[in-house]
């Protein structure tokens, strides 16, 4: 059974590529951990800011939709990012000269681990799960 099948109802939120983009997404992560009963939102806020900031940087175009819901197998929380880019992020190593480019190699170390689906139509999810 696909993971999508497995994945239960949660609200989605949905955002225009923008730099309000990663400050809404934060909020509505702020409201669905108090929804959920789970009072440490920093990992989730980290998280969330970086997918949604990567989604409006490097796609830029087409609606970001972001779903947040429990982990219907384990105890943890996924955080879900769609957008319609056809790219895969990718860890960089590290530089230290570099600007930029360090989000999902934080994230690689932070969450339970991370990953990206393919959408059949155009796009992608880039989902975490976070301990709760």
């Amino acid at each position: 059974m696909s993971e999508a099948l497995l994945a239960p109802e949660a609200p989605a939120l949905v955002l225009e590529p923008s730099e309000r983009a990663p400050s809404l997404a934060r909020g509505h992560l702020a409201e669905r951990f108090r929804e959920l009963g789970i009072n440490d939102d920093f990992v989730g806020r980290l998280v969330v800011t970086e997918l949604v900031t990567n989604a409006y940087t490097h796609v830029g175009v087409g609606h970001i939709v972001l779903r947040i819901f429990p982990d219907v197998r384990d105890d943890l929380v996924v955080i879900e990012v769609w957008d319609q880019g056809a790219g895969e992020p990718v860890v960089r190593g590290e530089d230290g000269d570099a600007e930029g480019g360090r989000g999902l190699l934080l994230i690689d170390q932070l969450v339970h681990d991370w990953g990206v689906r393919p959408l059949n139509e155009e796009g992608k999810v880039v989902w975490a799960r976070c301990a709760r």
